[in-house]
């Protein structure tokens, strides 16, 4: 299979305008799930009272708001501007801002900690964002990434891509091509993108939970509603293959049926450094 040219300005663009639209869907079930992450990330970070935080691609400020409860500074970025207006509603006390991880609108050496929950597998230059992420770091401190585990394991995301391949679905001609959404599932990919910005001390680990949903409706709906490229993927396709995809989806989702409901295995890898003094 040849894997189609990547053009990042054009993906990049294309994350940017989608998140506009799905602000108010991301809050109602891929949030819940990615927000339970923002504990070990801030851990990662060393984020205690006093300390001056950047979370960027904050999306409704869960992060944000977990690291102000720390008694920490924090600024909460994002290139969504809807995202920034529902995390300026859901948090009030916290700073929002517009701003491209690319180019951020920040000063060398500005914050004490940078997070960046599910990040950098969104972005069509994660090399220059990770440049940016570490130069507005104070030398001494710690920036921290989350990215899904590769989809046999983080099986929110797993069933729809299993879904869609069972049902043959090919991606539509104007979606633009992305990078390898579990580049950084690897280890040895999430460490050489800190190693290359010089940050030492650097961790890669596991974090593995578990996220209970009703029913398949519940989570049809939630994550369509709240995931941008695989929803794209599966929502512009003709009606008798979306059918397709949510026969396959049906099925796959019941290996995952307990009495109360589905609990899925959800597991991410979390990226850690320190930038030198």
């Amino acid at each position: 299979m040849v894997t189609p040219e990547i053009d990042p300005d054009a993906f990049n663009a294309f994350e940017a305008s989608g998140w506009e639209e799905k602000a108010g869907g991301y809050d109602r079930l891929v949030g819940h799930v990615t927000s339970r992450f923002a504990g070990p990330l801030l851990d990662a970070a060393n984020v205690t009272r006093g300390t001056r935080v950047l979370d960027v691609a904050t999306g409704p400020g869960y992060v944000a708001a977990q690291a102000a409860e720390r008694g920490a500074s924090v600024v909460g970025a994002d290139v969504a501007a809807a995202m920034v207006s529902l995390a300026q509603r859901l948090h009030p006390g916290i700073e929002f801002r517009e701003g491209d991880v690319h180019e951020l609108p920040f000063e060398d050496g500005s914050f004490d900690a940078v997070v960046g929950n599910f990040l950098i597998m969104h972005l069509g230059r994660p090399d220059q964002a990770m440049a940016e992420l570490v130069r507005v770091l104070a030398r001494g401190s710690r920036v921290a990434l989350t990215a899904w585990d590769f989809p046999e394991r983080s099986r929110l995301l797993g069933v729809f891509l299993d879904a869609v391949g069972e049902a043959g679905a090919a991606p539509p001609d104007d979606l633009p091509p992305g990078p390898d959404v579990f580049r950084f599932s690897a280890d040895d990919e999430f460490d050489a993108l800190m190693r290359a910005q010089g940050l030492e001390e650097r961790t890669v680990e596991r974090v593995e939970l578990t996220h209970r949903v009703a029913n398949a409706d519940e989570l049809w709906a939630g994550f369509l509603a709240g995931s941008l490229r695989v929803a794209v993927l599966i929502t512009t396709q003709a009606p008798e293959l979306q059918q397709r995809i949510r026969a396959a989806f049906d099925r796959l989702v019941e290996e995952y049926r307990r009495d109360d409901g589905l609990e899925l295995p959800i597991s991410a890898k979390l990226a850690s450094g320190r930038k030198p003094t």
